[in-house]
């Protein structure tokens, strides 16, 4: 017979009966009658595999753990849920047995975890962390730590969740055995998060971290999630660059990129600065082969350089839709069509100002230009522009001089056909994504320091984005090529999310956010990042991105319908209230530790931020004057990512998505596992609709309500059947824009895939 994890001979009836007697007796809740199916259908396959000379060897513990996990998923169903929770017990305690061996301690059934001190120094011995914790924190220090940890936590994850974070998040050896346990992958990060806070209350700041996290309050971006106290890796999620008009600004971006997709980031890129093709290069006209090949060689470094061998590399890149190349760039994604013009590895976004939108509706034409001759001629750029106020401002002015202009060469194309071949391409491929460049800059707080040319990845981040450039570039004596930039705003995310459904009905928001606040402010100063001018600009603006998931799971769990008033009432309530303790909170870390270095002349010290959001109540008033006084930690706040894959850690719907059906079954490498809507079977059944049912209007009008509160954007999805006229898509569209929606993420048509961003989870 084969040997347990400790070395001990196996029997396999006697195991999983133990199993079973350990497990089964917890849920109370489950039928009578499905626990002895379960038991009887367990117990019969051992028998027969015993009998079964070829088979009998094949029963290993982990094959047994695997027989107990699907059978309990067999179980599952929107009536009969918790069987989720049941598979996700027996894996779990494969998890403690294997650790315990791996690590050589005595597993105690009431005690679990083993000595994290000396979790920490093997793992460092190996290479899997770095030295961090080490060197900050006394021994005293991390046993006080390690005494926080409370193993019954673990038990609040089903199996998708339980079996997310031992696949993709905890550290493991060299040899990919199992060591760190979920308490200790929290801690882990609250360690490492709060290493250089003053010592005097370090640990105090180090157990409120844990006690977020270890609750499922929240969870942290994938990267930091992945990579905190390990010995590679950085902590933000994705990044933001603008290429320079030159060959040096387009290879030098391109490396950057590469650079930054080896150590798990995803990448925005605006493209919208160069020329055209058959644009002018060094006064000869026609020479410009035009954006598509610069995105081919940016779909080349997608294949090329993986995010830390895990995944191939995930850009997005942006064009205006005024550029010449605009009808090309559209293109990028579709499956037919010549195969050298196309970039299939790449996400794409379209930039759009009102007036787009206004010759849409009016069915009028639009006219592209070439941002490089408008440069050369008129001495600026259209795309530095926008409109100040609903209707007017610069923008429209200088586009209307470009139109006006006999010297300026321009494309005339009808606003409504270039509208139809975005429709086409989202509806095949799900994007372009798009940004409305108006509301987005109007919207911004740091409008003194700059302009938002882009997004990223996932549409949420808006920031001030501006190209790096070669300054200078000289051999010294000794040999040795010195190049000098000036640094570009090259804007890093750094994510993390409240978990809604479990947060808001324990009442603890005014707890949490300050410490969620404070774990992503201190990313900023702990991440290294080899991009130089992503660090000078993270520094500089300081920005963090807070942002929720399980809104449809909070919706159910207050007997609110998606497709109501009373839920566009509430999500604007909510996101107030998130915003306010927000806000707060970046302040009291401004007084403790000072504003970010551009807060002078923004519009939090001015109070426009606050003024034009409409915040006139005496709280916010209050606030207001503190902000004017000591200002904000943060230049940027708010920020709602998709975060599907740690929603599923979290045990939650994904973002401010609704669920993508009442229930499914997702086929992962171990398991094919059903998928039931969280807490369905409180009476929710009719509070979940599945996504492609619920009129987007109803989306966009929580968006809009919400996007008052939300100082950059959110990755919000438009779910649309396949049969969808282009009338109706458009129309949603408007209505997106008119509402004052910054962006909008996929349409998700029920004949397209789309691939999730994993690095924007959150």
């Amino acid at each position: 017979m084969q040997k347990t994890a400790t070395g001990v001979r196996l029997d396999p009836l006697a195991f999983v009966e133990a199993e079973m007697e350990a497990v089964l007796p917890l849920f109370s809740e489950l039928e009578a009658e499905r626990v002895e199916r379960f038991r009887g259908r367990v117990r019969r396959y051992v028998e027969e595999a015993l009998a079964d000379p070829e088979l009998r060897e094949s029963l290993t513990e982990s094959a047994l753990v695997d027989l107990l996990v699907r059978n309990s998923l067999d179980e599952v169903s929107v009536a009969s849920p918790r069987w989720t929770y049941v598979a996700a017990r027996f894996y779990l305690r494969r998890l403690y047995r294997e650790a315990a061996a791996n690590r050589g301690y005595v597993l105690d059934p009431a005690h679990p975890y083993g000595d994290f001190v000396a979790l920490l120094r093997h793992l460092h011995a190996e290479g899997v962390y770095s030295d961090h914790l080490l060197v900050a924190y006394t021994e005293d220090e991390l046993r006080a730590a390690a005494r926080m940890i409370v193993p019954e936590r673990d038990h609040l994850f089903n199996l998708p969740g339980l079996l997310t974070l031992a696949t993709r998040y905890l550290a493991r050896d060299k040899q990919r055995r199992t060591f760190e346990l979920p308490q200790e992958r929290f801690l882990v990060i609250a360690l490492y998060l709060m290493q250089k806070e003053e010592r005097s209350k370090r640990l105090a700041l180090v157990e409120e971290a844990y006690w977020a996290l270890s609750n499922l309050y929240m969870t942290v971006a994938t990267p930091t999630f992945a990579n905190a106290g390990k010995a590679w890796g950085q902590l933000s999620s994705c990044f933001i660059d603008v290429v320079d008009d030159s060959l040096r600004g387009i290879y030098d971006s391109n490396t950057d990129v590469a650079l930054l997709s080896k150590a798990g980031g995803g990448i925005g890129v605006y493209l919208g600065k160069l020329r055209p093709r058959g644009s002018m290069i060094k006064g000869i006209q026609g020479l410009s082969s035009g954006i598509v090949p610069w995105a081919r060689q940016l779909n080349n470094t997608a294949i090329s350089v993986d995010q830390l061998g895990q995944r191939q590399g995930a850009i997005a890149i942006y064009l205006d839709v005024w550029h010449k190349d605009i009808l090309e760039f559209l293109d990028l994604k579709l499956n037919h069509g010549d195969e050298r013009l196309r970039t299939h590895d790449l996400f794409t976004g379209v930039v759009i100002p009102d007036l787009f939108m206004e010759k849409v509706e009016a069915r009028e034409d639009w006219y592209l230009f070439d941002p490089h001759e408008v440069r050369m001629k008129k001495g600026w750029s259209l795309e530095d522009f926008y409109d100040e106020e609903v209707g007017r401002g610069s923008f429209r002015e200088k586009y209307q001089e470009l139109v006006d202009d006999p010297n300026i060469s321009k494309k005339i194309v009808p606003a409504i056909e270039i509208m139809k071949r975005i429709m086409r391409s989202q509806l095949e491929t799900g994007v372009p994504y798009m940004m409305y460049r108006d509301t987005a800059n109007r919207m911004n707080p740091n409008k003194h320091a700059g302009v938002i040319y882009a997004s990223n990845l996932c549409t949420e981040i808006l920031q001030n984005n501006s190209a790096t450039t070669v300054v200078e570039e000289y051999l010294e004596e000794d040999g040795t090529i010195v190049t000098k930039k000036k640094p570009g705003d090259f804007v890093v995310c750094n994510l993390s999310s409240i978990n809604l459904a479990r947060a808001v009905p324990d009442g603890v928001l005014e707890r949490l956010i300050p410490i969620q606040v404070r774990m992503l402010d201190n990313v900023i100063d702990l991440n290294k990042l080899e991009v130089l001018q992503a660090q000078v600009t993270n520094q500089k603006y300081r920005a963090i991105g807070l942002g929720t998931y399980g809104w449809h799971h909070l919706l159910a769990l207050k007997r609110i319908r998606w497709e109501s008033d009373e839920a566009v009432r509430y999500a604007d309530e909510l996101y107030e209230k998130i915003a306010y303790l927000t806000i707060k909170a970046s302040n009291e870390l401004a007084k403790e530790k000072g504003p970010y270095p551009l807060f002078p002349g923004s519009e939090w010290e001015s109070g426009l931020y606050f003024e034009r959001r409409g915040y006139t109540s005496p709280e916010w008033q209050a606030l207001k004057e503190d902000v004017r006084r000591y200002g904000v930690r943060n230049g940027y706040m708010m920020a709602i990512a998709p975060n599907g894959t740690t929603a599923i850690v979290g045990g939650s719907t994904p973002s401010i998505d609704p669920i993508y059906r009442k229930e499914y079954v997702e086929e992962k490498n171990t398991y094919r596992i059903p998928i039931v809507a969280p807490d369905i079977e409180q009476g929710l059944m009719w509070y979940y609709k599945s996504a492609h049912e619920i009129d987007q209007h109803w989306t966009i009008r929580q968006q809009a309500a919400r996007s008052r509160h939300i100082d950059q954007g959110a990755s919000l999805n438009l779910y649309v059947k396949n049969t969808i006229k282009a009338k109706e898509l458009l129309d949603l569209h408007l209505a997106a824009w008119r509402s004052g929606v910054k962006t909008t993420y996929y349409v998700r048509s029920t004949s397209v895939e789309v691939e999730e961003c994993e690095v924007c989870q959150s």
